[in-house]
């Protein structure tokens, strides 16, 4: 599943989740974003896949420190617990992913 979320939703849907999340901050613009999208869509079966505008969410992108995109975080039982910056392979963020929930 992947979902576009502002602010509220944020708060609601990931820091208060159980489970373990992915959350991308990006911007249309970008093209390293633009790659980067596939690679989410493929893996959403396996995570819950959060997407953030930080062009329609600057509060919230200045807020988790948002300084490049695509910023990846990771969050399990609705705590931060890796950051990724810039273009991820699929299998570089299965890794990512699999190292986090042990």
């Amino acid at each position: 599943m992947i979902k576009h979320i502002n602010k509220q939703e944020f708060e609601d849907e990931v820091l208060k989740s159980n489970k373990l999340v992915l959350v991308d901050f990006f911007a249309t613009w970008c093209g390293p974003c633009k790659m980067l999208s596939p690679v989410l869509d493929e893996i959403a079966n396996e995570i819950d896949v959060y997407k953030i505008n930080i062009d329609e969410q600057r509060d919230l992108a200045i807020e988790n420190g948002i300084e490049v995109v695509p910023t990846i975080f990771i969050f399990k039982n609705g705590k931060k617990v890796k950051s990724l910056e810039g273009f991820r392979s699929k299998s570089e963020l299965l890794e990512e992913i699999e190292k986090v929930k042990e």
